[in-house]
Order: C-alpha cells, then sequence, then structure tokens
C-alpha cells in the first residue's frame, strides 16, 4: 500500500526494531526502503540477506539525500517517511488508510504521533534504547496515552503522495546533514497549496529520541535556522506560529496568516535577524 523509506547510519539495532515493529504491526503489506549510509556496523550486509530494498553511499551524505536517494526506487502512490529509531504501533496503516479514505483527495501531509521518554508529543518511559526498551509496556498502555489531533505537527514519520513528493522535488538538499528539512519540505507543500497539515494522534510510534545525532561522534549538525529564514524570509518559529498553527488542535485545513499588528511585528523581528546573520 506504501513506499516507506528509511534513511539509516549504523544505526543496525534500532532499525532491525524498526522493521520488525512494521512487519508484525501493520495490517497491510508495504514497500521498505532503506538508505544506507555507509552500513559497517553490518547493515548493509543484513540489508541484502533479508532482500530489503535499498540505497548506498559510502559515507554519510546526509538525512535529505538520504531520503532523495531512496524514494527514487518508490513505486506505490504514497510515501510515508520515517527514521530508523521509531517504533510502529499495531494498527498504524489502517488509522492512515482511513484518513486517506475520508478525505478523498491527496492534497495533505499526515504526520504521526511520537512517544517518548521525554520531549515527545507524548511523554511514556518504555526506555531510551534499544537494550531496556519494554515492548510489553508500550503494547499495553499505548492506545490509553492520547493527545489532540494536532494541526501543523511537521515531524516524521510523515506521509504525502508521491505526486506532491515529485512536485516538490522531495527534501531540499542545501539542509544536509537535515536541522531545517521538515519545515522547509512543509513551505514547499504551503507554496503548493496545500493546507491540511495534520498530526493523527492515533497514528503512534515509539521514538528513542535521534539516536544518530545524540551517541555519533563528530556528527556535526547544519544551520538550518540560518538557511531556512535566508531562503524565505522568515523564521522556522514564525512560519510554524503564524502559517502551520503548530501545536494547536487540528480543525481542518489551514488559511492563510491574519495579518495582525503581531504578525508585522514578528515578520520584521526575522527581517532584522537576516540584515544580523
Amino acid at each position: 500500500m506504501l513506499s516507506i523509506v528509511i534513511p539509516t547510519y549504523n544505526n543496525i539495532n534500532y532499525l532491525k526494531l524498526c522493521l520488525r515493529s512494521l512487519t508484525q504491526n501493520s495490517k497491510f503489506s508495504h514497500d521498505i526502503i532503506i538508505h544506507v549510509n555507509d552500513g559497517s556496523d553490518g547493515t548493509l550486509s543484513f540489508i541484502k540477506e533479508k532482500k530489503i530494498k535499498y540505497t548506498h553511499s559510502d559515507s554519510n551524505i546526509g538525512l535529505c539525500s538520504s531520503i532523495n536517494k531512496a524514494a527514487k526506487l518508490t513505486t506505490y502512490k504514497y510515501i510515508l517517511y520515517s527514521h530508523d529509531d521509531m517504533y510502529f504501533c499495531p494498527g498504524w496503516d489502517e488509522i492512515i488508510n482511513d484518513e486517506i479514505k475520508e478525505l478523498k483527495h491527496n492534497n495533505f501531509y499526515f504526520s504521526g504521533v511520537m512517544i517518548q521518554k521525554e520531549n515527545g508529543h507524548i511523554n511514556f518511559d518504555c526506555g531510551d534504547t534499544y537494550k531496556n526498551f519494554d515492548e510489553n509496556k508500550l503494547l499495553n498502555n499505548y492506545k490509553n496515552l492520547n493527545c489532540l489531533n494536532q494541526q501543523g505537527s511537521h515531524f516524521a514519520p510523515h506521509l504525502i503522495s508521491k505526486e506532491l513528493w515529485d512536485k516538490v522535488n522531495g527534501f531540499s538538499e542545501e539542509f544536509n546533514p537535515g536541522i531545517g528539512s521538515d519545515p522547509d519540505f512543509n513551505m514547499k507543500l504551503w507554496k503548493l497549496g496545500v493546507r491540511i497539515f495534520k498530526g493523527v494522534n492515533k497514528f503512534k510510534v515509539y521514538h528513542f529520541g535521534s539516536i544518530t545525532t545524540r551517541k555519533k561522534k563528530g556528527f556535526v549538525q547544519n544551520r538550518g535556522e540560518k538557511t531556512f529564514l535566508k531562503k524565505w524570509g522568515m523564521s522556522i518559529k514564525f512560519f510554524k506560529k503564524h502559517y502551520l498553527k503548530t501545536n494547536t488542535e487540528y480543525n481542518g485545513p489551514l488559511n492563510e496568516p491574519t495579518k495582525s499588528f503581531i504578525y508585522y511585528l514578528d515578520l520584521l523581528l526575522c527581517k532584522l535577524k537576516m540584515i544580523i546573520s
């Protein structure tokens, strides 16, 4: 039903857990494509052994380039992007399928709800590594862990149509290794006229919290905020506040932002920040 794109960078134990969750907790059969950065920890051999579709680079080429490479192998009508350290809760794909059928068009961006030990949409401790992950605790409780359907949630896992993906040419590679790439992707969709940006409460994953950036020595992130500001003439914070209405309750398609005094004041601050950055 879906083409699931997962970039990975020497995270074999988390990737195995992610893939197992997709196998055991999905109702439908999906096409999975992995982009393997390096893979010297055994990831590349594992992917080949399991006969999973993949692309490969000898070094870490960054999140955006990784996703774009893997997406070239997608064949289904919809593309789901996931981190390699996400565990998909049961029934996730049936929930997404129902959302698509209810909407009856493809001008949307759906995202999931991340359950984490801390700093998630829902905070619930089932472990912070694959070693102490309490799968039974999660499976016994996830249905009772809820938040509102959210407006403007722009985090992975997210789903869009392949048609929209192709129109915006995937992720913008000037945001490699990745910071700022999600709101930039949302902005490109906004410019196309997409107004449905919905975080779906029932679509839940357990997220271990950006393992690659937390654990890899020497991993240097990009200045995505500055890149976004110079590209779009506004900050990520401004875009999320005035356009996506991030972290508010979902109540249907978004509208153009209200040009209030606060809007213009915040925009002026963005312009000043551009001048001095």
